[in-house]
């Protein structure tokens, strides 16, 4: 459509255009769209696609012209940051000028100003020169050993006590019936039958299971107990409970024999299998581990290299999300000790910086990304929306649909998948230096970089 744009003021990453839409040419789109819908429309009173276009108008026009509007502006936006040559850094400010029932009813030329941020220009580091030491460590036999032996405790069987004196000590599952009453009366799942409770565990309510210690078979124990406040049953939360429990076996943990045997309960070939499974685990674990470190290097090094100015209104709504987290933990009494010391200007001055460099390491990774044409694969968003959907549930499938539809979801898998694929390129091309450490070493938490405050 004939649209002019003019350069009205610019500053920094700042741009406003004005933009200006003649009237004739929004009525000859609308004559256009009124054209395109008539053959569609069933309206009573008139025959099947024989609606007058004055009654189209008449109907529709406002609703039209205002689909009408939304495409110009589009436009308009494109059309200035293509002209010069420009990338927006986030969504336009749009500020009508002219009276919009005017235009609507084709009175009036469409004016609207156009208020741009735009990207920064600046040339990425050349990633050759990056230097890094990666810490990297191998499992010993001592660590696998450990490992093993964790499964062997996570895999517990229980034999039955025998005996006239058998009590139930920590340590030992309780197979008992219970029964649960608030305020003297049964309350729906406060009862069981063949509960397996393991004293120790710490798998019922608090308390639950160190009444049981002492019991005996055949016996009958009262067990009095408060729900926690923030228990996930809220008409149970911070109510107090007695469990009506008859015992009806105790049984005693039975040390796993690590053989062939063991690992083929756990669906192994051979006890030489499983730790070789288990070693496969550690050096996944050592090797992302491995990986965390040498980005964070990398992006303290990237953030050291590159000095230019930041869009102003990214920078603003990404320290609006960090300071929304941190007054949601300040509600609830979740800041750290460091900043429950500080005050909310310090804070906000040090979180403003947190959010100055993610702003800044987000658009590095992004510059590097489009210099070197990386791209989130269709097959890579398809397997990040399945693994989304999978965690939840039965719901897997509308949540699946649901992000086949939406972009602005699509956005927030490929997002992090778009970083990391950066992020592996950046390490092929600098000079890496593997570093032996120990598990302690790899594992340790770094200082932050200053200005970081607790995040």
């Amino acid at each position: 459509m004939a649209m002019q744009i003019v350069d009205k003021s610019g500053e920094g990453l700042s741009k406003v255009y004005g933009v200006t839409v003649d009237a004739a040419s929004l009525s000859q789109k609308l004559e256009a769209k009124i054209a395109e819908i008539r053959p569609q429309m069933n309206i009573k009173g008139f025959r099947p696609g024989k609606v007058p276009a004055l009654h189209v108008k008449k109907m529709y026009g406002k609703s039209l012209m205002g689909d009408i509007i939304d495409a110009a502006v589009t436009e308009g936006r494109d059309q200035a940051l293509n002209d010069n040559k420009l990338r927006a850094a986030t969504n336009p400010d749009v500020q009508l000028s002219s009276d919009i029932e005017k235009v609507l009813a084709g009175e009036a030329d469409l004016a609207f100003d156009l208020s741009i941020e735009v990207m920064p220009d600046f040339e990425p580091v050349d990633l050759t020169t990056i230097k890094l030491t990666r810490p990297i460590h191998e499992p010993t036999d001592e660590e696998i050993d450990e490992q093993v032996a964790e499964i062997a405790k996570q895999n517990l069987s229980y034999e039955k006590k025998t005996g006239k004196t058998v009590k139930a000590a920590d340590g030992d599952m309780v197979v008992a019936d219970f029964i649960g009453r608030i305020d003297g009366e049964v309350f729906e799942g406060g009862s069981m039958e063949d509960a397996e409770i393991v004293i120790g565990a710490n798998r019922f309510i608090p308390g639950f299971e160190e009444q049981l210690k002492g019991a005996k078979v055949g016996g009958a124990v009262t067990i009095a107990v408060t729900f926690p406040e923030d228990y996930q049953a809220a008409h149970l939360a911070g109510k107090a409970a007695e469990f009506e429990t008859q015992v009806k076996e105790i049984k005693a943990p039975k040390d796993a024999t690590l053989d062939d045997e063991f690992a083929k309960q756990l669906g192994l070939e051979s006890f030489d299998a499983l730790k070789e499974a288990v070693k496969g685990q550690l050096e996944q674990q050592y090797a992302q581990a491995s990986r965390f470190k040498a980005k964070r290097a990398l992006l303290d090094v990237l953030d050291e290299k590159h000095d230019f100015p930041l869009p102003p209104r990214m920078v603003e709504g990404e320290f609006a999300a960090i300071w929304q987290q941190v007054e949601a933990e300040k509600e609830r009494g979740e800041l750290s000790e460091e900043d429950k010391a500080k005050s909310d200007e310090e804070l906000r001055a040090e979180y403003r910086k947190i959010a100055e460099r993610r702003v800044r390491l987000g658009l590095i990774l992004a510059e590097v990304g489009r210099h070197s044409d990386v791209t989130v694969t269709e097959q890579e968003l398809g397997n990040a929306i399945r693994q989304e959907a999978m965690r939840y549930g039965a719901q897997a499938q509308q949540i699946f649909e649901m992000y086949r539809e939406r972009e602005d979801l699509q956005a927030q898998l490929r997002a992090p998948i778009y970083e990391e694929k950066v992020v592996d390129l950046i390490l092929a091309k600098a000079e890496v230096t593997d570093e032996k450490v120990s598990k302690d070493k790899l594992f340790e938490e770094d200082d932050l970089p200053e200005g970081y405050g607790g995040a």
